[in-house]
């Protein structure tokens, strides 16, 4: 198959979450800046597998050998770009990479439009004239979880157990939380809602998965790389004053520094392999964001591999943000104890260019949307330290995310 790929500038100033003429555009946005695309050119199914990730990017480089290019912006972001979902697990269905045909792509003030068009294909909308009609809403009602709280309860409890006695050192357990309501749920209206919670999160779109990560798992700019990971949480307070006790209660926590270390050691031990240097925080930081705060470790390093963004977020994935350490005994543990089929959450979601550049995130504080019902997400890390109970209410700290830009109110539960 052979595209003809043109981009070119764009005057418009709108934000890019209010620009695409259909609900089931893709997006990729944080502080105004980021893509938005629509319609399909191509879509790669990678199948299962480790992998799937190669898979993927073998295909979109062979569709980038034919492709006949006319890119007048040159920025990050512009030209033949695809934006993909992976699953979690290796041996599960699910992931894709999908080439739009139509992108608009917003950089450092500069705006653009890209039009990706396979051979004797019908023109396609561009972005739309008006502003999006307003969503119809009705109030999520709760419709239960896979695994009930006191299944969970357990599940966390046995994992401690078996931290102890020297079997792993860190697992991460998730639940679901389903809802249903009497409208069909409106992806962009929920990306506008969670971008304007969460700016300095990446609110993401793809295919029926929504959200806003605040953990980039891969970026690459030509062969500057960069990473953020993230373990280790804690509520806020409209306090100042007790919001800074929290937030340094969590630096101090020894819990939560073991926790985050792991995670972090998980990124370096495969960025390391990649580049010349590798550079990040002597300690961890804290990351604010509306509802909780984190542990932050960003690392900065120069590639010398010359591995595309999709094959590095391949080699992260599962980090032990989401997954464990070691990696094989964690993933065998959540598959005996989490009692859920995660799909797409935890996993790398995001965008890739044919150069290789692109950033992935991993899709956390997500739902799952199909129709008028979803599926919300949300996970902890379990170490020898965890208390069951106070795991369990984490969990809920996250869950809130999704929660209130469905318009769900959790007192209701």
């Amino acid at each position: 198959m052979s595209l003809t790929v043109r981009t070119s500038h764009l005057d418009d100033d709108r934000p890019l979450l209010d620009l695409p003429p259909v609900a089931d555009a893709l997006a990729w946005v944080r502080r105004g800046e980021g893509l938005v695309a629509w319609g399909t050119a191509v879509r790669v199914d990678p199948g299962a597998g480790a992998d799937r990730f190669d898979r993927a990017d073998e295909a979109l480089q062979a569709l980038a050998a034919d492709a006949v290019v006319d890119d007048e912006v040159g920025a990050f972001g512009s030209g033949l770009v695809a934006v993909g979902s992976f699953a979690f697990h290796d041996g599960v269905p699910g992931s894709a990479l999908v080439v739009p045909r139509v992108v608009v792509g917003r950089r450092d003030g500069a705006t653009w439009c890209t039009t990706i068009d396979p051979d004797d294909a019908p023109p396609v909308a561009g972005p739309r004239a008006d502003p999006p009609p307003e969503a119809r809403r009705d109030r999520p009602r709760y419709a239960g979880s896979t695994n009930p709280d006191v299944h969970w309860l357990d599940a966390v409890a046995t994992a401690v157990e078996r931290i102890r006695a020297g079997e792993l050192d860190k697992v991460v357990l998730a639940r679901d939380h389903a809802v249903w309501s009497r409208e069909p749920f409106d992806p962009l209206d929920l990306a506008r809602r969670l971008t304007a919670r969460f700016p300095r999160c990446h609110t993401f779109v793809v295919e029926g998965l929504v959200g806003a990560t605040p953990e980039l798992l891969l970026g690459r700019r030509g062969d500057e790389v960069v990473s953020r990971a993230l373990a280790g949480t804690v509520g806020r307070s409209d306090d100042e004053v007790e919001d800074a006790t929290l937030g340094a209660q969590l630096l101090a926590s020894e819990k939560d520094r073991w926790e985050h270390q792991l995670a972090a050691e998980s990124v370096e031990q495969v960025l390391a392999a990649h580049c010349t240097s590798l550079e990040h925080e002597r300690a961890p930081r804290l990351l604010r964001l509306d509802n909780v705060q984190h542990l932050a470790t960003t690392y900065r390093g120069r590639l010398t591999s010359g591995a595309s963004s999709l094959a590095l977020a391949g080699a992260l994935h599962p980090t032990a943000a989401v997954g464990g350490t070691p990696r094989d005994r964690a993933i065998a543990m959540i598959r005996e104890l989490e009692g859920m089929d995660r799909g797409r959450y935890a996993a790398p979601i995001g965008w890739t260019d044919a150069a290789g550049d692109g950033e992935w995130g991993i899709a956390l504080r997500c739902a799952e949307l199909a129709g008028a019902r979803a599926r919300l997400f949300a996970g902890v890390g379990v170490v020898a330290g965890s208390l069951p109970e106070a795991e369990l209410e984490e969990t809920r700290l996250k869950l809130l995310a999704m929660q209130a830009a469905l318009g769900e109110d959790p007192a209701d539960l």
